[in-house]
């Protein structure tokens, strides 16, 4: 049950879908939410791969009108939250000020010129990835599409534990002090199950499912190391970033894979 709870307060947290149940704000409600992003993620991914696959398949609309309501949906249903990060961190970033100077533009309720451009350039190159895709579908590809929205919710939790806070208050120090060296401990089982089940039924995915896996993990890296150079460490802003970066990465390369290999 307090997993059900957990699943409901990352639902409220990071979603747009109302809720209305009341969730204890507690350390172990809260480490339970971390412990179900990648639930969370997938149920998104699969809400997507549904909305491409009933438009490519039910409807005579093109794959540029099916492009688009994907793309749509993935900003209805996020409401725009990790959006939000990502501007915000852009504008920190591109300030080139010192640490203290960039936290301080984060928290700061405006948008620069930075974070507009980047969210046109971020939201402009995941309508071509997503478009590119559509046009070449295959029924494996919906499988391929549901795992993005998983390992991004993935990395955001790996993130959130294994980096360090850049300050002592906000969103993200409050979930990364409920959690404990053992809350991550699900996640490969997680990703095992899902493997097993694209083995099961599409083992022509499994190429595409282990490089997005690897990409997903080269994010990691990457962002462990220059989230503590370019701000000190994680806030929920940096946490949106990352997972629209690690979102952006996953979907060029389903688009690579669809041109360099056979899905």
């Amino acid at each position: 049950m307090k997993t059900i709870k957990g699943l409901i307060m990352a639902f409220q947290f990071f979603t747009s879908i109302p809720i209305p149940y009341e969730v204890p704000m507690d350390r172990v409600h809260i480490e339970k939410a971390i412990k179900t992003f990648p639930i969370l993620g997938l149920l998104q991914g699969i809400f997507y791969a549904f909305v491409l696959f009933l438009i490519s398949e039910w409807t005579p609309l093109s794959p540029l009108a099916a492009a688009f309501f994907v793309w749509l949906s993935m900003i209805v249903i996020t409401g725009g939250l990790h959006l939000d990060g990502w501007m915000d961190a852009s504008d920190a970033y591109f300030s080139y000020r010192d640490l203290s100077r960039r936290l301080e533009i984060m928290k700061d309720s405006r948008v620069g010129a930075f974070g507009v451009l980047s969210v046109i350039v971020l939201l402009s190159a995941k309508f071509l990835f997503i478009y590119e895709t559509a046009v070449q579908l295959s029924y494996s590809t919906y499988a391929l599409i549901a795992f993005i929205p998983f390992l991004s919710k993935s990395v955001m939790g790996i993130l959130l534990i294994r980096v360090k806070a850049a300050k002592e208050e906000g969103l993200g120090t409050l979930f990364k002090n409920a959690a404990s060296r053992y809350t991550l401990w699900i996640y490969p089982i997680y990703t095992l199950i899902l493997v097993g089940v694209f083995f099961g039924f599409w083992p022509k995915v499994l190429g595409g499912a282990f490089l997005l896996i690897l990409v997903a993990m080269m994010f990691v890296v990457f962002a462990a190391r220059k989230t503590v150079k370019w701000f000190g460490g994680i806030t929920g802003d940096v946490l949106g970033a990352s997972v629209e970066g690690v979102e952006i990465a996953l979907w060029m390369t389903l688009w690579l894979w669809h041109y360099f290999a056979t899905v």
